[in-house]
């Protein structure tokens, strides 16, 4: 754990992060708080000692900050995106970490809203994902029990989320050819690589970080191989079959022996998000080479374009080739009631067919209407 400071149950490790571990009255006090000071340990420490001296004498409930509540999450939470409900809290620990469990509503959140937006230019969507976990943990705290059996919250605070008009400010945004490629050309190597096969196949952006080598199954009669996604890992909670084109294969074969479990990783660890710094840079660089490049300003969908955007591109790109409806379901990852989860080696070849017949040939007049239009 570390070497034992001053105080007695707090411990500081090789890289000078401090972890308390104390037990006091019969209850255990324990917590990772990172790279404090000493006295702001102690100053912890001696507040949560004051909590549990207050409960056991008077029953009164401890006063714990939302960062203590992040950290039980974490701990006990058992749900395929909970990487992603980390990497909201950390966008949050800055805004609302160290306010009490009550004092974590509507005007407490106005400043991580204002950064998010303004700042950060991310979408409504995505500033709702994250209210939706502040809302969560305060709605579980309200049944955690200490080991007096008093709940860490009397009732939690009303956290509003964006209306629907809010949400529709940003509608769908699938690219052209012209414009993939000049996005796709500035992106870095393994993110480009990563656009490239979720163009390809309509995975989700969790599902192309998450993919692993040993998901691949071998079709022998087709000369092939597709990936099968367990349920845990897909949105609607069922097995998705993903089917590679050309493209996508020739992804797959440049990142074959890189790593023996991830397909996409970075350093030997699996990738959190394509939405990166490095995605955003690359968005900025486009829009402003659009205009040299097609004599006329980006447009703004391009200008903010989304990596769930691509998903979208595949999608019409499919009904532009002439792609049935109920196969579009199955390629895009889709619940349907009447399709079936297993296929034969016919089904999955025709599959293979319809996703091979996406080609550069095929940008349709009716999409640049609808894209005037909109």
């Amino acid at each position: 754990m570390g070497r034992s400071t001053r105080a007695r149950g707090i411990f500081t490790d090789v890289e000078g992060c401090k972890t308390v571990d104390k037990q006091y009255k019969g209850q255990r006090i324990y917590a990772r708080l990172g790279k404090i000071s000493q006295d702001d340990a102690e100053a912890w420490l001696g507040r949560q000692i004051n909590a549990v001296r207050k409960a056991k004498l008077f029953g009164d409930r401890p006063e714990r900050t939302f960062r203590e509540a992040t950290i039980r999450y974490l701990t006990e939470a058992r749900k395929r995106s909970i990487d992603v409900d980390a990497l909201h809290i950390r966008q949050l620990d800055p805004f609302i970490g160290d306010l009490l469990l009550h004092q974590v509503h509507d005007g407490a959140l106005a400043s991580f809203k204002r950064q998010r937006l303004t700042v950060d230019k991310v979408s409504q969507t995505t500033v709702k994902r994250a209210l939706e976990v502040v809302r969560h943990i305060l709605h579980i705290a309200e049944n955690w029990r200490d080991e007096n059996g008093i709940t860490w919250l009397e009732r939690a605070p009303r956290i509003t989320m964006p209306t629907q008009a809010e949400l529709r400010q940003r509608q769908p945004y699938p690219l052209t050819w012209e414009e993939q490629q000049l996005l796709f050309e500035l992106l870095p190597k393994r993110l480009a690589d990563m656009a490239l096969l979720k163009v390809n196949t309509g995975c989700r952006e969790q599902e192309v970080c998450s993919l692993r080598w040993r998901w691949e199954q071998p079709v022998p009669e087709l000369e092939t191989s597709v990936f099968v996604l367990p349920g845990e890992f897909v949105k609607n909670d069922r097995p998705r079959l993903v089917v590679l084109n050309a493209v996508a294969r020739a992804v797959l074969e440049s990142c074959r022996g890189q790593h023996p479990e991830f397909v996409f990783h970075r350093r030997g660890l699996r990738l959190m998000t394509m939405n990166n710094t490095g995605w955003q840079r690359a968005r900025e660089r486009a829009a402003d080479a659009y205009l040299e490049k097609f004599d006329r300003p980006a447009p703004e969908g391009f200008r903010r374009i989304r990596v769930h955007d691509l998903k979208h591109t595949f999608g019409r790109r499919l009904r532009a080739a002439g792609v049935g409806f109920e196969t579009r379901q199955v390629l895009l990852g889709h619940h349907n009631g009447s399709v079936t989860t297993h296929y034969s080696a016919a089904e999955i070849g025709e599959l293979l067919e319809a996703v091979n017949r996406i080609d550069a040939t095929r940008c349709t007049p009716a999409m640049t209407l609808l894209r005037a239009v909109a």
